[in-house]
């Protein structure tokens, strides 16, 4: 039984998973928030563009 915890403990595997997870699950939440910025911009100048040749 203490051998199986001492390797629990050296092994650091499921840690480094978990960071990963984490970094990953960050950078999408900032993608989508700069997308949907993006996209509200994006459909002011179109609907601009739209009603200048209209």
């Amino acid at each position: 039984m203490l051998s199986i915890f001492r390797r629990l403990m050296t092994n650091d595997k499921g840690a480094t998973a978990i960071e990963y997870t984490l970094i990953a699950s960050l950078i999408a939440v900032a993608a989508i928030t700069a997308m949907s910025t993006v996209g509200g911009k994006v459909t002011n100048v179109l609907s601009n563009v739209a009603n200048a040749m209209t």
